[in-house]
């Protein structure tokens, strides 16, 4: 199925997607290798996903990458590895979006692995809306649509077309409105993200922005 396509059968499974080939320049090191709560940040991403119903998770590594490996559980994870990170996330999603795709999903739902707060029930929600006719279901918190994303197969094409640089889904989504359904997370997580050891301290003390 094709971007010309009609919406991917329901019936499908939903890959998890967790972007996680930063070098962490704020951060001074790789995020993926956080640990928050007792896991490193890609281990916490992928739990998170396969938790929330995703089949399966595929992990984007980069920077760091066999480290990452050697000191992360991911054997319940599709591993692979952006060699190009340094150009930037959207090179990630297109190599994520090329992993779910052999897997043959019908839907894959992106996160990115250094927002700890995003929990199961969220997950869960995204697919709820995409298995309701969504296309592109969007978590929005505050009536803001952020990450994370659930994307249709049918959109895979023009969203990899898209993503150049540092730019993911969202220079197709604000360009074609029309394909996003926000859903309201608000109740069943957060987008805070981790950029700095302060932002890790906050959020370990439970501390939202």
């Amino acid at each position: 199925m094709d971007a010309s396509s009609s919406k991917s059968s329901p019936r499908a499974g939903v890959a998890g997607i967790v972007l996680a080939a930063g070098e962490g320049k704020g951060f001074g090191g790789p995020k993926a290798l956080v640990r928050f709560s007792g896991q490193t940040l890609v281990e916490r991403a992928v739990q998170t996903l396969l938790a929330g119903g995703c089949r399966p998770v595929c992990v984007v590594l980069g920077a760091a990458a066999e480290q990452v490996r050697e000191t992360s559980f991911l054997d319940n994870a599709v591993v692979v590895v952006n060699e190009q990170w340094p150009d930037g996330m959207g090179g990630s999603l297109r190599v994520g979006l090329d992993a779910a795709r052999r897997e043959r999903a019908g839907a894959a739902l992106v996160l990115l692995a250094d927002q700890p707060l995003v929990t199961p029930d969220l997950v869960e929600r995204l697919i709820s809306a995409w298995r309701a006719g969504a296309r592109a279901a969007v978590a929005a918190f505050r009536g803001e649509g952020l990450t994370p994303v659930l994307l249709d197969r049918t959109l895979w094409q023009p969203v990899a077309r898209a993503a150049v640089g540092d730019l993911g889904a969202r220079a197709l989504l604000r360009a074609q409105p029309e394909l996003v359904t926000l859903v309201d997370c608000d109740d069943v997580g957060s987008p805070d993200d981790i950029d700095t050891p302060e932002d890790l301290d906050r959020l370990q003390r439970g501390t939202s922005r």
